[in-house]
């Protein structure tokens, strides 16, 4: 929940910062469908179903994060989608070392007020986890919705969110750094 707050505090950032949301009907976004695919399956199998077979869940968790990279190549021409693909990169690249599971630092999770179950976790304190310095490893304290666990790929995913968003509104913050910082080229 967490993240859909912090999407909310990004688009409530434009017109603060004196850009359009109105803009954003100009973007020519592709492929739409395989994100809104991806978020499916993400609440699928975290929130909605997250009992019965791990196997399953592990393979749709994986599934959802490559109609994600479907997403990102199509729209690699808009600026911050670099940013935002690197920060999805890590995170595939943690979760498939850890068996499709993005690893959780316990302090973190304890910290944000999560409690493990024995249900499918997309973030989950394991036993001998890869990479968990990539994992979710910053707490966000509080109860739920808003306590959390973040990695830093996701803050890689929200920084090019805001610099997709605050470019196109051509808000303030929109500088000509990060123009280049968004866009890689």
């Amino acid at each position: 929940m967490i993240l859909v707050v912090v999407a909310i505090l990004c688009v409530a950032s434009v017109p603060l910062a004196g850009g359009r949301l109105s803009a954003l009907s100009d973007l020519d976004l592709r492929a739409v469908w395989a994100a809104i695919g991806a978020a499916v399956i993400q609440v699928l199998i975290v929130t909605v179903l997250p009992g019965g077979s791990h196997g399953l869940h592990v393979a749709l968790h994986v599934g959802s994060y490559a109609l994600v990279v479907l997403f990102l190549v199509a729209n690699r021409h808009l600026v911050g989608i670099p940013l935002i693909a690197l920060g999805a990169a890590l995170n595939i690249i943690v979760i498939a070392a850890n068996g499709g599971v993005m690893p959780a630092a316990s302090a973190a999770l304890r910290i944000a007020g999560i409690e493990q179950s024995e249900d499918f976790a997309n973030s989950a304190a394991l036993a001998h986890p890869r990479l968990l310095p990539l994992g979710d490893v910053i707490p966000i304290p509080g109860p739920w919705p808003i306590g959390n666990v973040l990695s830093v790929g996701d803050l890689l995913i929200f920084a090019g969110a805001l610099i997709l968003l605050h470019v196109t509104c051509r808000s303030r913050l929109a500088t000509p750094a990060m123009r280049r910082i968004g866009n890689f080229s």
